[in-house]
C-alpha cells in the first residue's frame, strides 16, 4: 500500500505513535509518506520506503496568521496525486482530518484517484480541542467525513461517542512500542550518571502541558525524597517547564532534580529508572507509561484515565485519584522500600507490555484495518 501520514511533528504521544507506525509499515514494504510542517520528532534516520514531504507556508500582509491548514490540504492532494496514495492516515481530527477531507475534494474536482481517509484520535483533539464550542461542529464533521476512525483506547472511544453523540464506528487500536528498542536491559544507559549506589531514580517524561500536572510530579517526588534517598529525572519541555523550575527552586530540590529536555531516544535512560510518575489530569492512553513498563519500570499514575488499560494496578504499578499526591507518594515509597515486590513489579511490567502492546501485533491490526477501509 501507499500510505500518507500526517501528524504533529513535535514531541508528544500522537506524533511518536504516528512516526513509529510509519517506520514499522515501511519495514513491511509499504510506501510511507509523512506530510507535515517539520520532520517528525522520532524520524531521526534514513529508512527505505519512507519519505518526508514538508509543508511550507507563505506569509502575506493580508493574513494575520499564515494559512497552514490550506497549504497542508494542498500538499496532501499533491502527494496523493504524485505518489498514488491509497490512504491518508491522519492523527488528530482537528485540523488534520479536516485537511484530508479538503484534499479529497480537491482531487475529486480533477478526476484523480481518491484516497481513503483514516483518522486516529489520540485524546486532546477530543477532550480539549474538540470539546471547545468553536471547534465542536468541525470536529464532529471531520470524524463523520472520515472513511475509518480509530482510537488509542476504549476510554477515548467511549469519550468520543459521548461528547460528539456520533454513531460512527470507532475501531480501538492501542498504542504500541518497538521491543527492539524498549527493553529492561541497562546496557543502553549508565545509572551512575544520574544517581549514587544507594539512591533511587524517579522519572517523568511528558510535553509539560498543564494536563500532565507537572507540579504534582514535583510534590510526589518531594514526599518520596523525605523518606528515601532519591533523584528526579525530568525529560521533555513545554509550557509548564518554567513553573516546574520555579517550584523546584522554591522547595530547594535543585540538587535532587535533573532536567534533560527533549530526548529522541528515551530508551537510553528509562531502563535505569526505578519508578515512573504520570499523575496526569487526562491520559487517553499513556504512551510514556507504556514505554516505561516495556523497560521494566513500574508506574504510578492517575485513576479514571486511559492508563487503566495500560497499567495493571497492584501488579506493575499503582493508579490513584487525580491530584492525590500524598497517596501516590505513599504507594511509591512502600514499593521502593520492598525490594522483593519492586523486583516483581519490574518483571511484570516488561512481561505485560511485551504480551499486550508489542509492535508486531498492533501494526498488523492497522494493516488489517486499512484493508477493511479500502474494501469497504
Amino acid at each position: 500500500m501507499n500510505i500518507g501520514i500526517t501528524c504533529y511533528p513535535a514531541a508528544g504521544g500522537s506524533g511518536i505513535v504516528a512516526t513509529e507506525l510509519g517506520q514499522q509499515l515501511a519495514v513491511r514494504g509499504h510506501q510511507v509518506h509523512f506530510i507535515s510542517y517539520a520532520l517528525p520528532f522520532r524520524l531521526d534516520k534514513y529508512q527505505a520506503n519512507l519519505m518526508y514531504h514538508g509543508v511550507e507556508t507563505t506569509t502575506y500582509p493580508l493574513f494575520k496568521f499564515p494559512p497552514y491548514t490550506l497549504t497542508l490540504a494542498a500538499k496532501m492532494a499533491e502527494v496523493t496525486r504524485n505518489s498514488d496514495l491509497d490512504i491518508l492516515h491522519v492523527h488528530y481530527a482537528i485540523p488534520h482530518a479536516t485537511c484530508a477531507y479538503l484534499a479529497r475534494e480537491i482531487l475529486k474536482g480533477r478526476n484523480d484517484k481518491i484516497p481513503k481517509i483514516v483518522t486516529t484520535l489520540h485524546g486532546t483533539d477530543i477532550t480539549l480541542v474538540g470539546a471547545d464550542p468553536s471547534y465542536y461542529d468541525m470536529t464532529r464533521f471531520s470524524i463523520d467525513a472520515s472513511d475509518g476512525i480509530t482510537a488509542v483506547s476504549n476510554y477515548l472511544a467511549d469519550e468520543t461517542r459521548e461528547v460528539f453523540e456520533t454513531t460512527k464506528e470507532i475501531k480501538v487500536i492501542h498504542n504500541f512500542f518497538d521491543s527492539e528498542r524498549f527493553k529492561p536491559s541497562t546496557r543502553q544507559c549508565c545509572r551512575s550518571e544520574f544517581v549514587g549506589d544507594d539512591e533511587f531514580l524517579i522519572t517523568h517524561i511528558s510535553n509539560f502541558r498543564p494536563v500532565k500536572r507537572t507540579l504534582d510530579v514535583i510534590d510526589i517526588f518531594e514526599r518520596i525524597s523525605l523518606e528515601l534517598p532519591s533523584r528526579l529525572l525530568l525529560v521533555g519541555e513545554g509550557p509548564d517547564t518554567i513553573l516546574a523550575r520555579r517550584q523546584i527552586k522554591k522547595k530547594k530540590l535543585g540538587d535532587r532534580v535533573i532536567f534533560l529536555g527533549n530526548q529522541t531516544r528515551v530508551e537510553a535512560v528509562l531502563p535505569c529508572s526505578d519508578l515512573f510518575l504520570i499523575p496526569s489530569e487526562e491520559e487517553s492512553f499513556g504512551l510514556a507509561a507504556l514505554e516505561a513498563l516495556a523497560c521494566g519500570v513500574p508506574v504510578v499514575g492517575s485513576l479514571g484515565t486511559g492508563l487503566m488499560e495500560v497499567v495493571d494496578d497492584f501488579k506493575n504499578g499503582y493508579l490513584l485519584p487525580v491530584g492525590d499526591t500524598a497517596s501516590m507518594a505513599r504507594a511509591a515509597v512502600a514499593l521502593l522500600k520492598d525490594k522483593r515486590r519492586l523486583a516483581e513489579f519490574k518483571k511484570n511490567a516488561a512481561a505485560s507490555a511485551l504480551e499486550r502492546f508489542n509492535a508486531e501485533n498492533i501494526v498488523s491490526e492497522y494493516e488489517n484495518y486499512y484493508g477493511e477501509v479500502l474494501n469497504g
